[in-house]
């Protein structure tokens, strides 16, 4: 399984990934205050899925559960019963299979709901309640202190059913700030809660109001972990709850491929890579599994990969300009991490595809020559070059190996 094992005294460069040093000057980890240990909240079932469009069976949530088992995902958020028949049993049978990973479920501050997760047998619920003015007066349309005493009363029924329960503050980073922490000082007093969320629903927060946001709450809850759970609107679900670890979040909420409502959640793949390279903090999860969970997802899900998604994306490991597959043949043998940033393999991608096409050099040939096993002369590698980049151009694409072929075989038959 890949799993960190790097030197302490080095953790930009392993035999599996070369990072920037800069990322471990004292300057830069300065303030830096992560947990002992990180856990992934998997939210690919529930969250993921509320993505417009996206409908799994219940065998597609098994398989989704095997597969993110097998990646040592340490939590599974398997839906909501309330949703539908179909999904209460997809859960029952998720639990019923004994995985591995804690299974929760998600429900609304509704104490029947709460009843109707504990019925499914799963080891913990996520009870949410919207907290900003405007999403209880606008949204729902209720008076404040309705939203504090469902709050109270949803998660009191949750312990009194024995699950363990994590209180989730829809839209909680556009509420006031005196409101949440009043709200979720009286829930954990007056209610229940093992654990507290920050939600940042509609993925509007900074980087830097991540941080800020993790320290106020861990400030008010010191004996309660705090787990994230921020969208990517603005792109930054990734980088806030990057910046919540480093702030003291101890649990990550993230969804494979970042696939979600609107415009999707936290990529884990991405934020468990940058966590583990650049900030030398290991959520534990088997790496090289990461390749086939995001095919499988995406194919259940109807979605292609990206194709320059980070890790798992076709073309994240593909090259085609001359210069960097001069690079490649000089150095990748020997020394991977020269030329990408992580080995293929660390993630359990194929290894690097050189193509050819209109940004190609000699160096493509040359490593098409040896694949294919043809002999071109030294003098006729322009005249080839030259073909390849206006027959590439004229495409609009690169070349497949028969229409390389059939060029080396043009010159070669001219005198």
């Amino acid at each position: 399984m890949s799993k960190y094992v790097g030197p302490a005294d080095k953790p930009w460069k392993t035999k599996d990934w070369h990072v920037s040093s800069w990322n471990y000057l004292e300057e830069v980890t300065k303030g830096f205050t992560p947990p002992k240990k990180v856990i992934i909240h998997d939210v690919t079932l529930r969250d993921g899925e509320q993505q417009a469009g996206i409908i799994y069976s219940k065998d597609d949530k098994v398989r989704i559960a095997e597969k993110l088992a097998e990646a040592g995902v340490q939590r599974i958020e398997t839906g909501m019963p309330a949703v539908s028949p179909m999904d209460e049993a997809a859960i029952r049978e998720i639990v019923k299979r004994n995985l591995g990973p804690e299974i929760f479920c998600f429900s609304r501050c509704i104490v029947d709901d709460v009843k109707r997760a504990a019925d499914c047998g799963v080891k913990g619920v996520v009870i949410e309640i919207p907290v900003s003015g405007h999403m209880i007066e606008q949204a729902y349309r209720w008076p404040m202190e309705k939203a504090i005493d469902l709050s109270i009363k949803a998660t009191a029924a949750a312990k009194e059913n024995g699950l363990y329960t994590v209180f989730f503050t829809i839209d909680g980073t556009r509420a006031e700030m005196s409101f949440l922490l009043n709200l979720v000082e009286r829930v954990s007093t007056e209610g229940h809660m093992d654990a507290f969320t920050l939600v940042d629903t509609f993925g509007v927060l900074s980087p830097q109001a991540a941080s800020y946001f993790t320290r106020k709450v861990k400030e008010r809850l010191s004996n309660k972990p705090i787990e994230v759970h921020f969208h990517s609107d603005f792109g930054m679900g990734v980088a806030n709850t990057i910046m919540a670890v480093l702030s003291g979040a101890e649990v990550i909420h993230s969804t494979v491929g970042g696939i979600g409502e609107r415009c999707g959640n936290a990529a884990m793949e991405e934020t468990a890579m940058a966590l583990l390279t650049m900030y030398g903090i290991d959520v534990g999860i088997n790496f090289d599994k990461l390749n086939a969970l995001s095919k499988l997802v995406m194919e259940l899900s109807g979605l292609e990969v990206p194709p320059q998604r980070p890790f798992v994306g076709d073309k994240a490991f593909t090259v085609e300009s001359g210069i960097v597959t001069g690079w490649y043949r000089n150095a990748y043998k020997d020394n991977p991490t020269t030329v990408f940033p992580i080995r293929p393999e660390f993630v359990g991608h194929a290894k690097p595809e050189i193509v050819m096409g209109k940004k190609s050099g000699v160096d493509n040939i040359a490593v098409w020559a040896d694949r294919l096993g043809l002999k071109i002369a030294e003098e006729k590698k322009m005249d080839i070059l030259s073909r390849i980049k206006k027959r590439s151009h004229d495409l609009k694409r690169t070349l497949s190996e028969n229409e390389f072929k059939a060029i080396v075989e043009q010159v070669n038959a001219e005198k």
